[in-house]
C-alpha cells in the first residue's frame, strides 16, 4: 500500500544567494515536502522501522540546511533530495524550495525538484 508523507512549511535559515549581502547573513527559506513510499510492511506490523521515520528524516534535513551555503535554490533543493531519496521505499519524492522577499513585489520565489525511482532508474541505463 503506497503512503504520502507531507512535509509542510518547514522554516529554516541558511546562506542562500549569489550577491555579496547574501552571502553575509542567512536568509529564511521555506521547505515543503511530499513523498511516496511502500507503507505496506509498517501498516501490517504497526512498527516505525518499517516506516519513514519523518521526525529523523526533518531533523537531519534541519540540520544540514542550517548548515550550507549555496549559491542556487536548484542547488539546496537538490541536496535535500538526496537526503530524502536515501530511503529505499520511497518511490517518488518533491521537494519545494521557495525564499521569501527574494523579489521586492513577490511573497517567494521558488524551486521545485520531482524525483521517482523509476525514471532515476530507466535514466541510468
Amino acid at each position: 500500500m503506497m503512503a504520502k508523507i507531507r512535509i509542510t512549511n518547514l522554516r529554516l535559515r541558511t546562506v542562500i544567494g549569489i550577491n555579496d549581502w547574501e552571502r553575509e547573513a542567512k536568509q529564511d527559506v521555506v521547505i515543503n515536502i511530499a513523498l511516496d513510499y511502500d507503507a505496506t510492511k509498517a501498516i501490517a506490523q504497526d512498527d516505525l522501522s518499517k516506516a519513514i521515520d519523518y521526525k529523523a528524516l526533518t531533523k537531519r534535513i534541519v540540520n544540514e540546511v542550517e548548515a550550507s551555503q549555496f549559491f542556487l535554490l536548484e542547488k539546496l533543493a537538490d541536496q535535500i533530495l538526496g537526503i530524502v531519496t536515501e530511503h529505499q521505499t520511497i518511490h517518488e519524492a518533491m521537494i519545494r524550495v521557495d525564499k521569501p522577499q527574494a523579489l521586492r513585489f513577490a511573497d517567494s520565489v521558488c524551486v521545485e525538484l520531482n524525483w521517482s525511482r523509476q525514471a532515476n532508474a530507466t535514466s541510468q541505463k
